[in-house]
């Protein structure tokens, strides 16, 4: 089994944020703290050490006492690129990535993606949930996998292709089944940051007749 201090959590927080604004989505307020703070609160503990990709505001991003990194290729070009990076630096066997704008993440996701790679044999391992429409959906950016992996990475990003879950099907991968489809909602907008935090508020008691 894949001890947890050998895991590396990367929180992927490089990307334009084009849908919010052009705005850094890992930095707005949410639910009171910054929207990255509640990614790291609920990763942080089923890892080891931490990292951040960040393309933009890396002192900001410093202020959380994990280590920022930036991709080393230009232009925003995605999540694999922030992977690829993280690798490089990585100092444990394995690394786990989550988004920054995913605050509700599975508090035993990396618990049960080691236990498929385990008892599957696989290389790597990404959650499957099943959306309310019926489909089975990948989440492709959820993933734990070896740091021997930056060879295959570094050679799919070189030959121009940025398509992460194409890359990783073509791995020996494991599909875990997560029921909750809701715990890997991302907030790409300002509007649903807003439904996000009423919806994550508690209640005020119904008054006493």
């Amino acid at each position: 089994m894949i001890e947890r201090d050998d895991i590396t959590g990367l929180i992927l927080a490089g990307g334009r944020g084009s849908r919010m604004g052009g705005t850094d989505k890992g930095l707005q307020p949410f639910l009171g703290r910054p929207m990255v703070r509640h990614t790291i609160a609920r990763l942080a503990p089923q890892t080891g050490a931490q990292l951040i990709s960040a393309n933009r505001n890396a002192e900001s991003y410093a202020t959380f006492g994990i280590p920022v990194i930036q991709d080393d290729i230009p232009d925003f070009p995605g999540p694999l690129a922030g992977m690829l990076a993280a690798l490089a630096q990585c100092k444990t066997g394995w690394m786990v990535t989550a988004p920054c704008d995913t605050p509700f993440l599975p508090l035993d996701l990396v618990e049960r993606l080691a236990r498929a790679i385990d008892m599957e044999g696989a290389d790597m391992a990404i959650p499957l949930v099943k959306e309310a429409d019926g489909r089975h959906r990948l989440q492709p950016v959820f993933c734990l996998m070896p740091v021997s992996a930056a060879a295959s990475l570094r050679t799919y990003v070189d030959a121009g292709h940025r398509k992460i879950e194409t890359w990783l099907t073509a791995q020996h991968l494991a599909q875990v089944p997560f029921e909750d489809a809701s715990a890997f909602a991302n907030i790409n907008t300002l509007d649903e940051l807003r439904a996000h935090e009423t919806s994550s508020r508690p209640r005020e008691p119904a008054p006493r007749p």
